[in-house]
């Protein structure tokens, strides 16, 4: 899974996080449903905004949630996950930008990709997941031609950027193809008018996705020999940031010109996330909580019970007790608790047999700037430091 905007499940709460976790196994589902157990593992943390986008301007949809079964990311545990077209058309996004990211490292030549059995195999792989996205985008009426054009124009422009080529100029491809993903959510939830301040976000946030990506690999791209963006255009990390903080406010304005029927999840995803991206990327100011914060499970037996979270529903009302996993079950969740370091690093974990929430050993909560208290200060309840 990769993107820019992996929340810290501290900032978000337990009502946010739960429906985040809703939407990113509802993208993981889709994919498997509608392509394949395979296609999961391009599960795309940015295109997952496509299906918050859709249900923040419709609502829950019929039929969503729905429970899934035992997955391993979820500790073996059931779970309410998102279902509908917004997450198709964000399953089918995921197909098409994992495609374009196997051509493009296979034309580097990257790793093991340099070998020529390897490479005709990751471009095998890569042309089925571009014809899967083109079936899975068509099925809900998006022509994923639009993001195939950006993969391509792509290459051009930067076969032409050189020294004192206006950034934007580069990351223009990324932005164009975000926008038509972020405006065909206004769409699908039949609200035509959130179409152009939708797209207007989506390019903002495509731009400052491809330039994130740029000050990330600033430094291996160098010691590798790879093309860069800051380095062709000869554009200083000074420079860059202004450009990134231009687009988080560009964001932030196209957000609040749109009609939202819930817009808790979308403001604390698309208003806050993207200004703490930038701020990891540049290393400046970040939440001080481990990786694994940014992913977990859904609000488990010991989270505070919210009737009137949907998310929950499915558990009749009640907040449900944990269930004992047999012994052989237990020892599987164990070995993947050691594996991924969620004994020793996270804050919590559900214990392998007893299913109880345990604390971490070396968990601490360290937020820096982070305030974990999130302030009911704007209509979302998430912590408003931004001027939306």
């Amino acid at each position: 899974m990769f993107g820019i905007v992996r929340p810290c499940a501290h900032r978000l709460g337990d009502g946010l996080k739960g429906r985040w976790t809703a939407h990113l196994c509802g993208l993981c589902l889709a994919l498997r449903d509608d392509h394949g157990q395979f296609a999961r593992v391009v599960t795309h943390y940015d295109a997952l905004l496509v299906s918050v986008l859709t249900e923040a301007q419709t609502g829950p949809v019929e039929g969503s949630p729905r429970t899934a079964g035992p997955c391993p990311l979820r500790g073996m545990r059931t779970a309410s996950v998102v279902r509908g077209e917004g997450a198709r058309l964000a399953a089918a996004v995921s197909l098409v930008l994992a495609a374009a990211k196997v051509r493009d490292h296979v034309a580097d030549g990257d790793g093991p990709l340099a070998r020529r059995p390897v490479a005709a195999a990751a471009r095998r792989v890569a042309a089925g997941w571009g014809r899967a996205g083109a079936r899975g985008g068509a099925a809900v009426g998006f022509d994923t031609g639009v993001l195939v054009d950006a993969v391509e124009r792509q290459a051009g422009l930067e076969a032409l950027a050189g020294p004192g080529t206006p950034l934007h100029a580069v990351t223009e491809p990324t932005g164009t193809a975000t926008a038509a993903a972020f405006a065909h959510t206004a769409v699908l939830a039949g609200r035509p008018g959130n179409a152009a301040p939708l797209a207007e976000a989506g390019r903002h946030f495509g731009r400052l996705a491809h330039l994130l990506d740029a000050v990330e690999d600033r430094d291996a791209d160098a010691a590798s020999g790879a093309w860069n963006p800051l380095t062709a255009t000869g554009t200083p990390l000074t420079e860059a940031r202004r450009l990134a903080d231009e687009a988080v406010h560009g964001i932030r304005r196209a957000l609040r010109a749109a009609e939202f029927t819930d817009p808790a999840l979308v403001h604390a995803l698309l208003a806050h996330e993207p200004a703490r991206s930038v701020d990891r990327a540049f290393g400046t100011t970040a939440c001080g909580h481990p990786p694994e914060a940014a992913f977990g499970p859904p609000p488990g037996p010991d989270a505070p019970y919210r009737p009137d979270d949907p998310f929950r529903a499915p558990y009749g009302g009640e907040p449900p007790r944990p269930d004992r996993r047999g012994f052989w079950a237990g020892c599987a969740v164990a070995v993947g608790l050691c594996c991924t370091c969620k004994v020793c690093c996270a804050d919590t974990y559900e214990g392998p047999w007893s299913g109880k929430r345990r604390e971490g050993w070396c968990g601490n909560c360290d937020c820096g700037d982070c305030d974990c208290s999130c302030c009911d200060c704007c209509s979302c309840g998430s912590c408003c430091d931004c001027d939306c």
